[in-house]
């Protein structure tokens, strides 16, 4: 009975640090709010309070000269009068220092690699290797770590990871292991992962000998241990759960709200020193230990940060594994070949008759990203081809099957730089980041949720990726004449009779000259899309032009967006390819041959299908 109540108060305290705990941390002097045993005399008592640290501790008529208010000595929750403590203690990320080089085989370059090994951005001095990690759904193998190891303030999605990290050997040609894939930074946690290009890989963590294959979720008291580049083996016990601790990542990131638990020393256990972390552990995995006191196969957190400046109150900071596994799109185990779906691509007889692809002309041809021999790129039922200089698609074209249409949800699905194309011919999220620009799908996510629930769900993946994206402005859709643009193929299902619900979409942006330079990155101003069908056993296509201002990205006054419908030649006078001749005598559309000639659309209504 005593039990269930205790699980019961300990799952309305992790709603109430999730809910509230921000709250307090508005506070500068407040460091981190979590859920520990309340500490008397310097230690650890069985009852269960909410544990507050500040950076300083004061009386209370002191607080006003620190900027800082009293904290609450108890906090109700669900009827429950529950204690509060306040700790002295401040944080830092576990990479900004770092002991001076010395030998050893973690600092060095390893072929294969392993986890507890040291590892690094570029830019970034040295941390470690946490643990293998795969795709979620091709089964890509990665490097885990954190956030401000493998990505940093001054890095960027695509860029070069080497191993050992830069401090440890600054060769960082010879010893390039891949490049950033994710990162997260946030309340999920400080992680990100990075491929492992030319060199072999073993999942056994060093020194611990144990390859993690499933994850957990820390308890107050759990034993744990790590291995790390600068401390090596130590062992921990779990003393706070359900912790939000605010950390200063410096440069444009600045200060963040990190979801976590922490790490005190195992007495039973001690180390040199006592320091059960340092600078350059930041990355490492922490395991659960057995009921023999062996280190397990469970994952229990992925270590990012401990105490700062002078501190004796030792301890370490772990992000919640499966926060971090959502958010990157990882599993600990690689999908099984059969469960992979194939990525079919877009299926030029998916309406009974074929109507095939555009055809790049020759100076959009020489500029194409080709991959396996050919520039079109394939995807779960979309492909496209990539502009080597503009980094966006020239053409997306997708299938929508209207009868086996899915509602997925599109939650944790970052999105990703595609592998099989080179990182420098895709724009990342670098473009995107502090100012009103979107990332607009181009094949819209919705229309490929169909098919098996394998098939949608793998759909819904790739339509994450960088290659299926464009800038476009916040209001978009919702202002391209009350969502008009983003509701034509919603619109064409209504209106017509579309046989069998099949309809096959191609889109793609303007490329202009004198398009704006924005961050190093050409805008396009306009888009085009082609919806093809077939009604009454007739194939039909309709060619439509969308184009949005963006004379005053920084003005937040934009409002200016307009749709025409117009001929397949006027795309393809825009856009430097050709049509099938199937789609050109499929449309119809009787319309002036210059758009000045056109009238924006007004209304899904006044569309001729």
């Amino acid at each position: 009975m005593a039990k269930k109540k205790n699980e019961a108060l300990l799952a309305s305290l992790r709603r109430f640090v999730r809910t509230k705990g921000a709250d307090f941390l508005r506070d500068d002097n407040v460091s981190s709010i979590g859920i520990g045993y309340k500490v008397e005399n310097g230690k650890p008592t069985n009852e269960i309070a909410v544990q507050f640290t500040v950076k300083q501790k004061a009386e209370p008529e002191a607080l006003g000269a620190l900027g800082t208010e009293l904290l609450p000595k108890s906090i109700v929750v669900d009827g429950v009068v529950v204690p509060t403590d306040v700790l002295e203690r401040d944080y830092r990320t576990n990479f900004q220092v770092v002991a001076e080089r010395t030998t050893g085989d973690r600092k060095a370059r390893l072929d294969p690699i392993a986890p507890g090994v040291s590892v690094g951005h570029v830019k970034v001095s040295a941390g470690t290797i946490g643990c293998i990690v795969y795709d979620q759904v091709d089964g890509t193998p990665y490097v885990l770590s954190n956030w401000h190891v493998l990505h940093g303030p001054d890095g960027a999605i695509g860029e070069v990871v080497v191993q050992p990290g830069p401090h440890d050997d600054n060769r960082v040609e010879r010893n390039r292991l891949g490049t950033l894939v994710r990162s997260h930074l946030g309340a999920a946690g400080d992680c990100a992962i990075a491929t492992v290009e030319g060199r072999e890989f073993a999942a056994e963590i060093v020194e611990l000998g144990v390859s993690v294959d499933r994850i957990g979720e820390p308890e107050l008291g759990d034993k744990v241990v790590k291995s790390g580049r600068t401390t090596g083996v130590t062992h921990g016990v779990v003393r706070r759960v359900d912790t939000i601790v605010k950390l200063d990542y410096g440069g444009a990131a600045g200060v963040k709200e990190i979801g976590c638990f922490e790490i005190g020393p195992d007495p039973a256990k001690p180390t040199a020193g006592g320091e059960i972390s340092m600078g350059g552990d930041s990355g490492a995995a922490w395991v659960f230990k057995s009921a023999n006191g062996k280190p397990g196969k469970t994952l229990a957190g992925l270590h990012f940060g401990g105490e700062a400046g002078g501190s004796t109150d030792e301890h370490a900071l772990a992000c919640l594994p499966q926060s971090v596994f959502e958010k990157l799109g990882v599993t600990l185990k690689p999908p099984r070949p059969e469960a992979k779906p194939k990525r079919s691509g877009f299926a030029v007889d998916f309406l009974g008759v074929p109507v095939g692809l555009p055809v790049l002309g020759a100076a959009a041809k020489a500029d194409a990203v080709v991959v396996g021999g050919t520039e079109v790129v394939d995807y779960t039922h979309f492909s496209l081809a990539q502009s080597k200089s503009r980094r966006f698609a020239f053409w997306v074209a997708w299938n929508i099957d209207g009868k086996t249409l899915k509602a997925i949800n599109r939650s944790g699905i970052p999105f990703v730089l595609d592998p099989r194309l080179p990182a420098q011919f895709q724009v990342g999220d670098d473009l995107y980041r502090g100012n009103r620009l979107d990332r607009g799908h181009v094949a819209r996510r919705a229309d490929l949720l169909w098919g098996s629930r394998s098939e949608a769900e793998q759909a819904n993946v790739d339509s994450f990726c960088f290659t299926n994206i464009t800038p476009q402005m916040d209001d978009f859709n919702q202002s391209a004449r009350q969502g008009l643009w983003g509701r034509l193929e919603e619109a064409l299902l209504a209106d017509v009779e579309v046989d069998d619900l099949r309809v096959s979409v191609y889109g793609g942006p303007v490329f202009q000259a004198d398009d704006r330079v924005f961050r190093g990155v050409r805008l396009p101003r306009e888009y085009w899309k082609v919806v093809a069908f077939v009604e009454q056993g007739v194939l039909k296509a309709r060619a439509f032009v969308l184009t949005q201002n963006l004379n005053q990205l920084e003005a937040l006054e934009l409002d200016e967006f307009r749709v025409f419908q117009v001929k397949l030649t006027d795309v393809e006078a825009r856009c430097g390819f050709t049509f099938p001749q199937p789609l050109h005598a499929a449309d119809t559309l009787a319309a002036p041959e210059s758009l000045d000639d056109h009238r924006p659309l007004d209304d899904l209504s006044a569309i001729e299908w």
